[in-house]
């Protein structure tokens, strides 16, 4: 009796896991119709999310890409927040990254985790790890913390992981592309109904987009994409990323956001450094700069000669041509809104140089450092945001050291750029990737000047890939392509 019944059970793995799913279904159907609710079929959907994790999970990452465009940000008990649904697929990917590679150590090569920009990464995250300890908010920093290794992990490892070959690439970054280029029509049907007019382009963007800001600086990255995965592809795809990159160039255009149309022209003039090999020249010139600049204005208060008139500084909300026209005369309340952060961001730096306020914290500490002359009439700051330019921000939460690790990410960064342009032969699929990576990074490097968007997962998720598709490329020139699974 029992060798009959064992003939009827099934033998193999694969057949456990059909019998295990039908018995599910069934059961979960049968409870449905006798409850009347489609509660009881939970366990078949926590059963077939499991089987994905368990064999498929790459899908996974694939999803977090094609959801990314439309995340929104919920805000949680105790001041926090959390992007949904990119934040919970991120926490889903880690232990699924970590786990693959504590049970396949050599799934990622050792010289590319002891790659240079992989220690200068670690050692940041351990420097906030010791701002924390001296942060003026605790659970703010380390939240900040938590985000930051769930952004390393899949952004950073899962790339290494799952984006091994070129065709790997194109295919993220034509999943997000979609995306963004949907919600580009969204929110152009909503812009329209104000006949794209400029004060009306952040009531537009706001079903997907918190301001016109992300939206404009997640089409200016995924513009280099689009040209380079162009070029490297023919037929339907070709045409398909034509199409995409007109629809974010329009979308781009009717954002009437100034950083984001000048960072294009900026991308192509670093590419032009690039392939005169004066990287090095242009990073001393840059610092050169700022130490001239952070001499003069700290020099005898110069920076007070710089306050506005607040009854001059206005938003021309109306007219575009006005608005720009009162960002050279330092009478555009948005920029100098900026100074009187960068001010506070200054003065913050000058209490706490070391170690900072902690991760995560410049709001609303920043208020106890501001200075009056400086005041507009935005300066409430209901919005809650912070310095409006990255690298302050860096200084004032996690002191010098902070913002030294990051600066030389970045000259790390661009230099590894130049050296894999010189390496990689012209019209193949590596030098495409790495043109449009690199692109992309000098693009969001150009919006850090004017505001802080590593932390924002529609940005900060193609900032970490484009430094770890940097490491990949450094290994296709070294070894070759691999050959498809």
């Amino acid at each position: 009796m029992s060798q009959r019944l064992a003939q009827w059970l099934p033998r193999s793995p694969e057949q456990r896991i059909f019998a295990g799913l039908m018995a599910l279904l069934l059961g979960g159907g049968a409870a449905m119709l006798l409850l009347r609710t489609p509660v009881a079929l939970l366990p078949l959907a926590v059963g077939l999310g499991l089987l994905l994790l368990l064999t498929e999970w790459r899908l996974l990452y694939y999803l977090l890409f094609l959801t990314l465009a439309f995340s929104r940000e919920l805000a949680l008990p105790g001041g926090l927040s959390m992007d949904v649904p990119s934040e919970p697929l991120l926490l889903v990917l880690t232990g699924c990254v970590l786990a693959t590679i504590l049970m396949r150590p050599a799934a990622i090569a050792g010289r590319e985790l002891r790659h240079p920009l992989v220690v200068i990464l670690l050692l940041m995250l351990l420097w906030s790890a010791v701002s924390t300890a001296f942060s003026v908010d605790t659970t703010k920093s380390i939240k900040y913390l938590l985000a930051k290794t769930w952004y390393l992990v899949p952004f950073g490892l899962g790339t290494l992981l799952l984006l091994r070959r070129p065709t790997d690439v194109w295919r993220v970054a034509g999943i997000y592309t979609a995306g963004a280029c949907l919600t580009v029509l969204i929110v152009a049907v909503r812009h329209a109904a104000h006949g794209f007019s400029f004060e009306s382009i952040n009531e537009a963007v706001q079903l997907l987009y918190r301001n016109h800001v992300i939206y404009a600086t997640v089409l200016a990255l995924l513009l280099p994409f689009c040209l380079y995965g162009a070029r490297s592809t023919r037929g339907a795809a070709r045409l398909g990323w034509r199409v995409a990159m007109g629809i974010l160039l329009f979308g781009l255009i009717t954002s009437y956001t100034r950083a984001s149309v000048l960072s294009l022209p900026v991308a192509g003039l670093f590419y032009a450094v690039a392939r005169l090999r004066q990287t090095r020249l242009l990073l001393a010139a840059v610092v050169a700069l700022l130490v001239a600049g952070a001499t003069y204005f700290l020099s005898q208060n110069n920076y007070m000669l710089y306050a506005p008139d607040f009854e001059k500084t206005v938003f021309n909300g109306q007219n575009f041509s006005k608005h720009l026209e009162a960002t050279y005369k330092l009478q555009d309340v948005s920029g100098m809104e900026r100074v009187y952060r960068w001010v506070a961001a200054g003065r913050m730096t000058a209490a706490k140089p070391l170690v900072g306020s902690g991760p995560s914290t410049f709001y609303p500490e920043y208020k106890r450092y501001t200075v009056r002359s400086f005041r507009t009439y935005v300066s409430e700051n209901p919005e809650k945001s912070t310095t409006h330019n990255y690298f302050l921000l860096v200084l004032a939460e996690q002191g010098f050291p902070g913002l030294l690790l990051f600066l030389i990410l970045l000259g790390a960064a661009l230099l590894t750029f130049e050296h894999l342009y010189h390496r990689t032969q012209p019209g193949t699929q590596p030098r495409y990737v790495l043109l449009a990576c690199g692109m992309s990074f000098v693009i969001i490097l150009f919006h850090l000047l004017l505001n802080e968007l590593v932390e924002v997962d529609k940005i900060g998720s193609f900032f970490f890939v484009n430094l770890f598709l940097l490491i990949r490329v450094e290994t296709w020139s070294r070894d070759g392509l691999p050959t498809p699974d």
